[in-house]
């Protein structure tokens, strides 16, 4: 089977928004996945069904996203990891591409603990963790707060919104930056299947 008869690889993006900041940025990763050929999974895992815990066990990668409430991940984000505790029990999870997202109000906001935590779930499960793979931007005299990459994140993408605005407020830069972690997990992951498609035969 060619490269161009493969089915694509399926990106599934979990994650909980408390005031739609975070949603915003979810829908930047699915575009960036899709444009990079991926077909894209959105489950809202504060509402998530037995179907959409399948979606996640037949996809290829997920992505996880949250908010940055108190230093790390939002409550209903941690009760979907603790449920997904049954996939590590079973290493249902095992293997497949991961990577993550946050928002918080202030530019830092401890959000290097959430994404840690994503990655230490991750790990815990088995899975590959890319990385943001992009140099930060704003990092000079020449920078400026539209680069992208601005908040200097390297484990995922970080975003900043003022606690006072809505969803509309979520920085261009952030968007950018969150398209640019869907694309580069949906190349990833379709790197990563070829390669385990050659080994096999």
């Amino acid at each position: 089977m060619s490269g161009s008869d493969r089915p694509a690889v399926t990106v599934a993006i979990a994650f909980h928004s408390g005031y739609g900041h975070t949603a915003v940025l979810a829908e930047a990763v699915a575009r960036g996945a899709a444009g990079a050929g991926a077909e894209v999974i959105s489950v809202a895992v504060d509402a998530i069904t037995e179907e959409q815990w399948a979606q996640l066990d037949a996809a290829d990668a997920i992505v996880f996203g949250a908010p940055t409430y108190m230093g790390t991940a939002s409550a209903a984000f941690h009760a979907f990891a603790e449920a997904s505790s049954k996939r590590w029990y079973t290493r249902t999870w095992a293997d497949k591409i991961a990577a993550g997202f946050t928002n918080s109000g202030a530019k830092n906001g401890d959000k290097s603990s959430t994404l840690g935590y994503f990655f230490t779930m991750a790990a815990q499960h088995g899975m590959h963790w890319v990385s943001l793979g992009v140099q930060p931007g704003w990092a000079s005299t020449e920078g400026s707060e539209d680069d992208v990459n601005r908040l200097g994140y390297f484990v995922g993408a970080g975003a900043q919104t003022p606690v006072d605005a809505g969803p509309e407020a979520v920085h261009k830069s952030d968007i950018a930056t969150a398209e640019g972690l869907g694309a580069r997990v949906a190349r990833q992951t379709a790197f990563f299947r070829a390669g385990r498609a050659a080994l096999a035969a």
